[in-house]
């Protein structure tokens, strides 16, 4: 399978800056930005360590198509986040906050990391590359366990990370190796990006290729023993549908308790191109949640709108007939999908808190055991939750006991059923 690797040379032009990479920047520029503000709400802090990894990081720079305007490429935009919140953060503060940042930029080919040297020197970072800006001429995976290693050692108690696995194709990165990350490094998060519409185009039933590519990806069974003639037959949407096999096995594989999974719009507004947020936190995951909201446009989810949005679109091979019926109409995080969000809301958050044993769902529990399930960020659930307060179907009590009759849900509330309970599930 040909793999769409950018071509970096010391003695030549810079490469074009494709769509989905340009959603890619925009994302992990916002993220980065989004995540040092909610580490550093704090007051009181003094330091900030962190290690940032790109594991496919190549030359730094690229060109835009049509206007061969430089553009920065993703260590770039690493360094620049972190300094341009070192910056912001320290504005109003007497007391200044250190920012302890170190960076591995990791590429297979010894000439991009040539450019990507080159690079960094020209925008003023030379003097950290060796110290905090680390340049490793080889494979990822071969360098996985020794940074999980440093990343342990230089915080033991919380090894704070965030990998960047922009992989070229679709099995550069093992799911063995996310899971390692995931498991010895419980404050590590992982973007990952999967080319799934490269892996359609070439799986086949011929020599065993469909197998053998499942299985490079880290999904090995996930057809369920069904054969891609067989469901190219019977299947309307049949890429959707292999999609929906292939991505419940990815995630469990991968060892995150939270994630996010939408699509790199196309520039003719669909997707094939997976963007998967990983992380052992719900604080994390409904951050990047947000991010994907405000930046919509670049996005799109085939899925529902409230608590069960892998059910009967694509991601739910059990109801095979349905998976065509709706998955072309797409989810694009706009104002209609966040009104749809929320009336989904209202109808099954109800449920949910009618359905739990002793009195209520306290607010964080309830939305950390189900946003894995939904699109909506914490604030959607929220506005839900405080407009079925106002209709007085659930009552919400802070934990001394008063109840919240006006005020914006927290995340301590209780929401439980009323005192005079008439509504019918």
């Amino acid at each position: 399978m040909p793999e769409s690797r950018y071509g970096w040379s010391l003695n030549g032009s810079l490469p074009t800056l494709e769509h989905h990479s340009i959603a890619k920047h925009e994302i992990l520029r916002a993220y980065l930005a989004a995540y040092v503000q909610t580490l550093l709400s704090n007051p009181n802090r003094d330091e900030f360590k962190l290690t940032l990894v790109d594991g496919f990081c190549g030359g730094g720079s690229y060109v835009l198509a049509d206007t061969r305007e430089e553009r920065p490429g993703s260590p770039l935009i690493m360094l620049d986040a972190m300094r341009e919140a070192e910056a912001l953060v320290n504005i109003s503060r007497e007391r200044r906050i250190r920012f302890d940042v170190d960076c591995f930029f990791i590429d297979e080919d010894a000439e991009t990391v040539a450019v990507l040297n080159r690079t960094l020197i020209a925008r003023q970072y030379g003097a950290q590359i060796g110290k905090s800006i680390h340049l490793w001429h080889s494979d990822f995976n071969t360098k996985s366990a020794a940074l999980i290693e440093h990343v342990k050692r230089r915080m033991p108690l919380n090894g704070r990370a965030i990998f960047l696995l922009d992989q070229y194709g679709y099995t550069d990165v093992p799911a063995d190796t996310i899971r390692n990350i995931m498991t010895q490094v419980p404050s590590a998060e992982v973007i990952l990006t999967f080319n799934v519409s490269s892996l359609l185009t070439y799986i086949t039933d011929k020599d065993g290729r469909a197998e053998a590519l499942l299985a490079s990806a880290g999904t090995p069974g996930c057809l369920r023993g069904r054969s891609i003639e067989d469901i190219k037959r019977n299947q309307g949407d049949w890429r959707l549908f292999i999609q929906a096999c292939l991505y419940p096995d990815l995630i469990q594989r991968c060892g995150a308790r939270f994630y996010t999974l939408f699509f790199i719009r196309s520039e003719a507004g669909h997707g094939d191109y997976w963007f998967i947020h990983l992380s052992q936190h719900a604080r994390a995951r409904d951050v990047m949640t947000r991010i994907h909201w405000d930046k919509g446009n670049f996005f799109i989810h085939y899925g529902g709108a409230g608590l069960d949005m892998f059910e009967g679109i694509g991601y739910a091979p059990s109801l095979d007939s349905r998976v065509s019926n709706q998955a072309s109409l797409g989810f694009e995080f706009g104002t209609r999908e966040r009104d749809d969000s929320i009336a989904a809301l209202m109808e099954q958050i109800p449920r949910l808190v009618y359905s739990a044993p002793g009195e209520g769902l306290v607010f964080d529990e309830m939305f950390a055991t189900h946003c894995n399930l939904s699109p909506a960020h914490a604030e959607i659930h929220k506005e839900a939750v405080a407009r079925l307060r106002d209709l007085q179907e659930l009552e919400v009590v802070r934990p001394s006991k008063k109840r919240v009759t006006t005020a914006k849900i927290q995340g301590s509330d209780l929401i439980r059923r009323p005192a005079q309970t008439w509504m019918k599930l």
